[in-house]
């Protein structure tokens, strides 16, 4: 038997399992999904936010998180050895906030400006929020029900682009949506492998027992949250609230940023690589859950290029054989496609990829009938997901070489 039918079916067998898995958690579920834990207690709340060139959007996202409704005990600004107007914006509302501190510190990265927000930090829990994100009103509230359970140790929730008019930005929105419902499905399996920088509460003593954030990781959230994973902490995710973000509008700043995202991801499995098939969901589900979606993208590419490249091939040897034996290049037969098993296979892939693409716009409420949206769904599932592996394929270069930045 050849090779290649066997890494296809292996491919849509994991293909289909894991929309499967998510399609049954999901009918499981269903009833509760937005559902979050309320509490009486008022736990505080340390607001961290690392700055680094952020003089466009700072002093929105400060009033953000003041306008929240939440009594934060601080919000302390991590100012990154910014060269633009950062730090000015910041001094000049400390008068306005009483309860806003600013720490000027030397360009070190998002994770150790982050470990010095954690060694002044004064509050029962930490919230990261990243200097062009911005909390809902009644984000902090609805989040921090879930740490009356003791052995919690992170909180996210949805992220939803904040710049949305653009044609690249809208495909985004799609991402973001499918990535959210996604997590919350992930969260009944305690599965949960990332809280993100948008917005993400922590216990910190949690924190402190992890030691903080990776200075080395480029995804300092990822290793937190695998961390936290290893020590025992769930991880949970709130879809009933949200953060609105500034997501890149043009390709090669979207390009970096998800590069950067794989590679950081790739540094998290090499760092927890023994933890294969040990040390509880981590092990058993998280690790091999991540590589497989890592991974599945550059399966699909190489059996792609491969039946290109042997087609090409084949085609140029029969030209090459025709023209010498005086054989006519085309006939009929030429223009009929044999259907096939693997064929159906991929089809039925498809429309069920669509189908979950669309039941999770429609369950977070997005307009799904228009003509527009239709064209974006389908763009977004036929090209922009078809980027991603070659976007893996630079990330495991730039890992293998220790070349990765964060910009």
């Amino acid at each position: 038997m050849e090779i290649l039918p066997i890494i296809y079916l292996g491919y849509m067998f994991v293909s289909i399992y894991f929309l499967s898995l998510f399609l049954s958690l999901y009918k499981k579920n269903r009833e509760e999904l937005f559902n979050y834990p309320k509490t009486n207690k008022k736990y505080s709340i340390s607001v961290l936010v690392p700055a680094f060139n952020e003089e466009n959007t700072i002093k929105d996202t400060i009033k953000a998180i003041f306008s929240s409704g939440y009594p934060i005990k601080e919000l302390i600004v991590l100012n990154d050895g910014s060269t633009d107007r950062t730090r000015k914006i910041v001094e000049s509302l400390l008068k306005k906030y009483k309860k806003l501190k600013l720490v000027n510190k030397k360009n070190s990265g998002k994770a150790d400006s982050l470990n010095w927000g954690l060694k002044i930090a004064k509050g029962e829990l930490i919230s990261v929020v990243d200097a062009d994100s911005y909390p809902a009103r009644n984000s902090f509230e609805k989040m921090v029900g879930f740490f009356d359970t003791k052995n919690v140790g992170a909180v996210t929730c949805v992220f939803i682009p904040k710049n949305k008019d653009k044609f690249f930005e809208k495909l985004q929105e799609i991402e973001y949506n499918v990535i959210a419902f996604t997590r919350k499905l992930l969260d009944y399996v305690d599965a949960i492998y990332v809280t993100p920088g948008p917005l993400a509460l922590y216990r910190t003593s949690a924190l402190k027992k992890i030691k903080g954030f990776d200075p080395n990781n480029l995804t300092e959230d990822i290793e937190a949250t695998w961390h936290l994973a290893y020590e025992g902490y769930n991880r949970r995710m709130c879809l009933n609230t949200y953060a609105t973000t500034t997501v890149p509008d043009k390709f090669k700043p979207w390009y970096k940023q998800r590069r950067r995202w794989n590679i950081g991801g790739l540094q998290c499995i090499s760092k927890y690589k023994k933890c294969f098939f040990k040390k509880g969901m981590l092990g058993f589900f998280i690790l091999p859950f991540f590589i497989l979606q890592l991974s599945l993208g550059l399966v699909g590419l190489s059996i792609f290029v491969y039946l290109i490249t042997t087609r090409i091939l084949k085609n140029y040897i029969f030209a090459q054989y025709s023209i010498d034996a005086g054989i006519p290049l085309l006939t009929m037969n030429d223009f009929f496609v044999t259907p096939s098993f693997l064929n159906y296979l991929g089809i039925f892939l498809f429309i069920v990829g669509g189908f979950f693409t669309l039941l999770v716009l429609f369950i977070m409420k997005q307009k799904i009938l228009g003509k527009q949206n239709i064209f974006n769904i389908l763009f977004y599932l036929l090209f922009y997901l078809a980027i991603y592996p070659f976007i893996m394929i630079t990330a495991i270069y730039h890992f293998l070489r220790g070349t990765g930045r964060w910009r």
